[in-house]
């Protein structure tokens, strides 16, 4: 997978803004959910937008991703931004380094439709959250995309792109819920491919 984000980094922000409300609104919702103080993890994090909102508020940000190219989009536009509170790295979402506990917010947005086994995912970012902490995971919803964004979605598809799950709200949440971890809090940003943003807290 990461062969295909590398050669495509560079245009990722373009293409996102045929969302854009819908990706401004998940980003920022985000932001708001950290904590301030917080120690946070972004995995899967592309050019970075979950991070920079994160890092308004956060102590730290770790913005990992197993593409490079992405990393480096990331790094460009954080240090545009004059942010000094994120670092980066390469990392497997399904096989973190990290110690258990490590980071009070994880986050990783827009990835769970990609993966085939997106559960094996889920329970490693929920190892690296601290008791207290909170796992954030917003996803696009493909099942209630709109006629024209099926058409774009098509499109990408032709020159490499493939998702492996199309979302509803209840598919997603069920997904969730099917993996015993926690109460799930589901809420959905409507728009043109919407987006769904789950939020589960981890007992102290």
């Amino acid at each position: 997978m990461s062969t295909f984000w590398d050669r495509w980094a560079r245009f990722y922000d373009l293409a996102e803004r045929s969302n854009r409300t819908v990706n401004q609104a998940a980003a920022s919702r985000v932001g708001s959910l950290v904590p301030a103080g917080a120690k946070v993890l972004d995995c899967a994090a592309g050019t970075g937008e979950f991070s920079l909102a994160a890092a308004e508020k956060a102590a730290s940000v770790l913005c990992t991703d197993q593409s490079p190219e992405m990393l480096k989009q990331a790094q460009k536009k954080t240090k545009k931004r004059g942010l000094d509170n994120i670092s980066f790295a390469r990392r497997d979402i399904t096989a973190l380094s990290d110690p258990d506990g490590s980071f009070d917010v994880v986050i990783a947005a827009n990835v769970l439709h990609l993966l085939p086994e997106p559960e094996k995912a889920v329970r490693e970012l929920w190892r690296v959250a601290a008791p207290g902490g909170r796992l954030i995971l917003p996803t696009y919803l493909q099942g209630r995309a709109g006629t024209a964004y099926g058409a774009m979605i098509k499109i990408y598809q032709g020159v490499g792109f493939h998702y492996e799950h199309a979302f509803t709200p209840e598919t997603y949440r069920m997904s969730l819920e099917r993996l015993d971890l926690a109460p799930v809090a589901l809420e959905v940003i409507p728009g043109g491919v919407p987006e769904g943003i789950a939020v589960l807290k981890k007992p102290l």
